[in-house]
């Protein structure tokens, strides 16, 4: 039940029922990976199941599908729909600009094809995610397995010449194991603490050998919907150059409440 979500949930549900509304019969959506995407999923499968919405999604990562299949979407792949409509995902840090921080799921780099491969992205995100510069959130980078640590100390001391606060760097673990992709590859993660350039950065870590993809989405966003935990939202548009807010009231038998497993 809405009564019994902590505040933080709240905030998640509120942007993810807002981003609900961009989507429209017919269309092709990219559905993001984490917890705020989940909760987007739940909305749209309502809408698929009460409304009778007809969307075609494409998820970025094997969780996101298994759950678009349970609450009733078409689950199709970025092949056989080519291009999308929208895709709305979530972030882990987004700034005044929309650039984002992604991948702390460790999706990035399908969450960044997809979203790559959309007319329109949207970000869902809590008010806690927005930032005044990025980089507090360690920045994935998503590596092949082969020569991982040389990839690492090449990453390392090639922060030496960027605009970073800090340069070390840790592989990303799964218990006692490394973190797996669904590509098969590896995840390290760079704590930079704060990033001057993340254009710059972007760029130069992608053309390291060993690296696939970084988590700095740069020009990739369109518009971010932050959830407040009371019940309110914000709509940033950075093409429109608009900020609309409104607010979501609780409804108790929602059923996008029920059987929550995110």
């Amino acid at each position: 039940m809405a009564g019994e979500l902590s505040p933080i949930d709240k905030a998640k549900f509120v942007a993810a029922k807002r981003a609900a509304q961009f989507v429209e019969d017919g269309m092709r959506v990219g559905l993001g990976t984490g917890s705020t995407a989940a909760w987007l999923v739940r909305c749209l499968g309502e809408m698929v199941r009460d409304e009778g919405l007809r969307i075609k999604g494409v998820p970025t990562s094997t969780r996101t599908a298994q759950l678009a299949r349970e609450v009733g979407i078409e689950v199709i792949s970025l092949d056989e729909a080519k291009w999308l409509d929208l895709t709305i995902d979530g972030a882990d840090e987004f700034d005044g600009e929309l650039n984002l921080i992604k991948g702390g799921g460790g999706a990035l780099l399908q969450e960044k094809i997809v979203a790559t491969a959309s007319d329109q992205m949207v970000v869902i995100a809590d008010i806690g995610k927005e930032v005044e510069t990025l980089g507090a959130f360690p920045l994935p980078i998503e590596v092949i397995p082969f020569g991982w640590q040389t990839t690492q100390a090449l990453v390392e001391e090639t922060l030496i010449s960027m605009d970073v606060l800090g340069r070390t760097s840790t592989l990303r673990m799964n218990g006692e194991v490394p973190f797996i992709t669904d590509e098969g590859n590896y995840i390290m993660d760079l704590h930079l603490n704060r990033i001057g350039n993340p254009r710059q950065l972007s760029l130069v870590i992608n053309q390291m050998p060993g690296v696939v993809e970084n988590g700095l989405f740069i020009d990739i966003c369109d518009a971010v919907i932050i959830g407040f935990g009371d019940g309110r939202f914000e709509v940033r548009d950075i093409n429109e150059g608009t900020v609309d807010r409104d607010r979501v009231d609780f409804v108790e038998s929602d059923n996008v409440f029920s059987d929550l497993t995110d």
